[in-house]
């Protein structure tokens, strides 16, 4: 077979449905729609939570808790994954979405104190905890808030 003999399989384009062509045609006049009814008027038909008249399922349930539309959420990053940055680097929110140990910088970056660090590093995040910066300075690096 070659690539000018590709063809898709039979029956799997068809013409689309000409409505309102004509009596000859044979979708003229109504358009497939039949006489009057709800299916026949623009926008008619029911919704897709309609459950025959049965009260939806949306309104069955409960109203329950509250979304606070104004939360901050933190990508939060484990002290000890930064040990894999050398000696003396500069860690910023970017470098840690190419070293792939964010997959997304959200509403922003929060160290947190997990496991130890070994390396010496300048790091520069949205946010820190009390821990994870006292054990930056222990190893003698800094936490940089930006």
């Amino acid at each position: 077979m070659k690539l000018h003999e590709l063809q898709p399989a039979s029956g799997a384009k068809t013409a689309p449905k000409r409505v309102g062509r004509g009596i000859g045609s044979g979708l003229g006049k109504t358009s497939a729609k039949g006489h009057k009814g709800q299916k026949a008027r623009s926008g008619g038909g029911k919704g897709p939570s309609f459950e025959g008249g049965q009260t939806p399922l949306q309104r069955r349930l409960p109203k329950r808790g509250f979304t606070n539309r104004f939360r901050h959420e933190w990508v939060e990053v484990s002290l000890e994954s930064l040990n894999r940055f050398a000696d003396g680097t500069e860690v910023t929110p970017e470098m840690l979405l190419e070293a792939k140990i964010i997959k997304k910088l959200g509403n922003g970056v929060k160290i947190l104190g997990n496991g130890d660090l070994t390396k010496k590093l300048t790091v520069k995040s949205n946010s820190f905890s009390k821990s994870a910066i006292a054990k930056i300075e222990k190893v003698g690096g800094k936490a940089e808030v930006i």
